[in-house]
C-alpha cells in the first residue's frame, strides 16, 4: 500500500471515529489523536492499526457507564446468606468462589430477584429491607433518604440526610455520594468457667466519585475479656493483634482499620485495599483464604469480560513477624527495635462458567520474601507463579508455592453441591501409598434450600487436611499472616464433619441450629532434619484434640445494620496424651481456657453499624 492510499485511510477512519471522541474525556481523545498523527507522519500506520485504536476507543467510551466497586464485609453473614438462597433459587447468577462482593452487585441481585414470581412472602420482604440500604449505591442521583420523614435535615437538604431510620449521614447528587455510620457493639458470654465480655466501637465509610472511583474505610477498637483467638488456636473467632493487659486490664485490646480505592468500569475492577478475603466455597469455614486473619494490604483485579469467565487476582503484602537480626538495631535510647522480614502473597482464581448453574475454579499462589521487596513478576496476574520461582531461585531454596480448585454447582433447584481442593505438596507417585500422602486439603458439602419445606436450609459439610499442609520449613514462608493461618482454620491433620438447620419464618429474623465434630491429629513441626520424613506422618491416625459443638443461633435485624442476638452452644473440648505431651499441654495450646472441657455457654448480643 503507498504512502498515499494509508493518508486516505487514516483521514477517512478519523472522521469515523469522530462521534466516539465526544464522548470522550479530553485526556483520552487527545492520546488516540496523537498516537494517530505520529504515525500517519512516520508512514507506519496501516488500516488494522486505525481499526485497533477504534476498538479501543469503543472500549473506552463504553466504560462512561455507572461502575463502581465498594465492598461488603465478609462478616456480613446474614446478607451473604440470604445472597447464596437467591442463587440456589435460580434467580441470580453468582461466582461465590471469591468473596467479597460489592455493594453495586448486592444492588443488582436484589433488583433483579425483586419481581420474580416465585419469592415466597418472607423472600419478597427480606428483599424490601435489603434494598432500603442498598438503593443508595444506585445510579440515580437522588438521596432515597433525602425525602424521608426519619432525615432530620430534611426542611434544609434533600441532597443530605441525618437518618434515624439508616442511623447515619449520607450525602448524594449526580458526582458524588458519601456515607457514614458509627459502629458499637457488645457480646455477652457466660459459663462454667466465668464470663467474657466483648466490646468494640468506631466508624464506618464510603463514598463514590463520578462514574468509576470508590473509596471506603472502617476503623473498629475491640476490647475483649478473654482472648479467643491465638494464632494456636483452633477456633472460628475473630482473629488480631492484642494489646494484653491494657491498663491492667484483663484480656485484651485490638483494633482493625480496613479501607481502600478502587476504579471500577463496565466489565472490571481495580483497587487497593486492606481488608479480608474468602476464597473457596464454604459455609463452615474456606480451606483456601479462610479471611479470619487480621486484614492485611493488597492490590485486587477482578475481570468478568464474558458471561462463561471470571478472574479474580491479587497482591498483598502480608505480615511476617519473623524477625530479621541483619535489619533489627538498638536506638540512641537504648531500645531494640524489632524488624521484621518482608512477606508477600500472590494468588489467581480462573473460573469458567459451561453452562449455568456450572462454576470451575481453579488458581495458584505464591508466598515469598528476601527477593528485595515485592517482585514485578508477581504482579502479572495470569502467571503460574510456580514456574516464575524455579526462574528466580535456581539452585536455592524455592519459595512456598500453592494451587487450588473449586467447583460450584447450582444446576438443580434449590441445591448447591460445591467442592475445593487445596495442594500445597503434590506428587503423583504418592497417589494410593499407604505410606506416604500429599499436602493437600479438600472440602465436600451440600445445602438445599426452600424445599421440601420453604424457608428452610438443610447443609451439610466436610473438610479433612492432610498433614504439614499450610506449613513450611522456612518460617518467613509460612501461609500465615501475623501468624495466624491463612487456609483452614484447624490448619493441618484435621477433619470437620459440620452440620446446619436454619430457619427463617419472617424476614429479618433467622434461627440456626448447628452440629459439627472436628479432630486434630498428631502435631508435629514441619522440619527435613528431625529424623522423621514429613511425608510419612499418619493421617489423623492418632487424637491430640477434638471438639464436639451444638449450637442455636437466633439474630433479629431490628434496621438495616442493627442486629440483636442470642445463642446457646454445648461445647465438650478435649486434649489427649500423645508423643509424650500430656493433654491439657495440647487443650491450652488449641483451646481458649473459656471453652476447655464441657460447657454449657449462653451469649447475647446487640451491634450497630458496617
Amino acid at each position: 500500500m503507498d504512502n498515499t492510499v494509508i493518508e486516505k485511510n487514516v483521514r477517512k477512519n478519523k472522521f469515523q471515529m469522530n462521534s466516539i471522541f465526544k464522548r470522550l474525556p479530553y485526556s483520552k481523545v487527545s492520546l488516540l489523536i496523537a498516537l494517530i498523527s505520529f504515525d500517519a507522519r512516520t508512514r507506519k500506520l496501516s488500516s488494522s492499526i486505525v481499526r485497533s485504536l477504534l476498538l479501543i476507543a469503543i472500549l473506552i467510551s463504553s466504560s462512561t457507564i455507572y461502575s463502581q466497586s465498594t465492598p461488603v464485609h465478609i462478616s456480613e453473614k446474614d446478607l451473604y446468606d440470604f445472597i447464596d438462597e437467591l442463587a440456589n433459587e435460580q434467580l441470580i447468577d453468582v461466582n461465590s468462589v471469591v468473596k467479597p462482593y460489592s455493594k453495586q452487585q448486592v444492588y443488582e441481585w436484589l433488583t433483579a430477584s425483586a419481581n420474580s414470581n416465585d419469592l415466597s412472602k418472607r423472600q419478597k420482604d427480606q428483599i424490601a429491607f435489603y434494598l432500603r440500604e442498598y438503593q443508595f449505591v444506585s445510579t440515580d442521583s437522588i438521596n432515597p433518604y433525602g425525602d424521608s420523614k426519619w432525615n432530620l435535615t430534611r426542611r434544609w437538604s434533600k441532597k443530605s440526610a441525618f437518618s434515624l431510620e439508616q442511623l447515619g449521614y449520607f450525602y448524594k447528587d449526580k458526582n458524588f455520594t458519601f456515607a457514614i455510620k458509627p459502629i458499637w457493639g457488645v457480646d455477652y458470654r457466660v459459663n462454667d468457667s466465668g464470663s467474657v465480655r466483648h466490646f468494640w466501637g468506631g466508624l464506618g465509610a464510603y463514598a463514590t466519585v463520578g462514574k468509576h472511583w470508590s473509596f471506603y474505610a472502617s476503623l473498629r477498637d475491640n476490647s475483649i475479656t478473654e482472648i479467643m483467638a491465638y494464632p494456636s488456636y483452633l477456633t472460628q473467632e475473630e482473629a488480631g493483634n492484642y494489646k494484653i493487659g491494657e491498663g491492667g486490664r484483663p484480656g485484651g485490646d485490638y483494633s482493625e482499620m480496613r479501607g481502600g480505592v478502587t476504579y471500577a468500569w463496565q466489565w472490571g475492577d481495580i483497587g487497593l485495599v486492606k481488608d479480608h478475603i474468602e476464597v473457596g466455597n464454604n459455609y463452615h469455614g474456606a480451606n483456601i483464604l479462610s479471611g479470619r486473619t487480621p486484614s492485611y494490604a493488597m492490590i485486587k483485579l477482578h475481570i468478568k469480560p464474558v458471561k462463561w469467565f471470571d478472574f479474580n487476582y491479587h497482591h498483598g503484602w502480608l505480615v511476617s513477624e519473623d524477625v530479621d537480626s541483619t535489619r533489627s538495631y538498638w536506638s540512641t535510647a537504648g531500645t531494640y527495635k524489632k524488624v521484621y522480614r518482608p512477606k508477600f502473597i500472590a494468588t489467581n482464581m480462573f473460573t469458567f462458567i459451561p453452562w449455568r448453574g456450572i462454576n470451575f475454579s481453579f488458581g495458584n499462589s505464591i508466598i515469598y520474601t528476601d527477593l528485595g521487596g515485592p517482585h514485578p513478576a508477581y504482579f502479572i496476574p495470569f502467571m503460574f507463579f510456580k514456574s516464575i520461582d524455579h526462574t528466580l531461585n535456581h539452585g536455592v531454596e524455592n519459595q512456598n508455592s500453592q494451587m487450588f480448585l473449586d467447583l460450584s454447582v447450582r444446576r438443580i433447584k434449590h441445591l448447591h453441591l460445591y467442592g475445593s481442593l487445596y495442594f500445597d505438596e503434590f506428587k503423583k507417585d504418592r497417589v494410593g501409598n499407604d505410606t506416604l500422602h500429599n499436602f493437600i486439603s479438600y472440602k465436600v458439602g451440600a445445602r438445599l434450600s426452600n424445599w421440601p419445606l420453604k424457608d428452610v436450609a438443610l447443609t451439610v459439610e466436610y473438610t479433612r487436611t492432610n498433614p504439614m499442609t499450610y506449613k513450611h520449613t522456612v518460617s518467613g514462608l509460612t501461609y500465615a499472616s501475623n501468624k495466624f493461618n491463612l487456609g483452614h482454620y484447624l490448619i493441618d491433620n484435621s477433619q470437620e464433619l459440620y452440620f446446619a438447620l436454619q430457619w427463617k419464618p419472617i424476614a429479618r429474623l433467622y434461627l440456626k441450629t448447628e452440629y459439627y465434630y472436628a479432630m486434630h491429629g498428631d502435631d508435629y513441626v514441619y522440619n527435613n532434619h528431625s529424623g522423621y520424613d514429613p511425608t510419612s506422618i499418619p493421617v489423623l491416625k492418632n487424637k491430640t484434640w477434638d471438639n464436639t459443638t451444638f449450637g442455636f443461633y437466633a439474630t433479629y435485624e431490628l434496621l438495616n445494620d442493627v442486629y440483636i442476638r442470642a445463642y446457646y452452644t454445648y461445647t465438650n473440648i478435649q486434649g489427649y496424651d500423645l508423643n509424650g505431651v500430656s493433654a491439657k499441654k495440647y487443650l491450652n495450646t488449641f483451646t481458649s481456657p473459656f471453652y476447655q472441657g464441657k460447657q454449657n455457654t449462653f451469649g447475647i448480643g446487640f451491634n450497630m453499624g458496617f
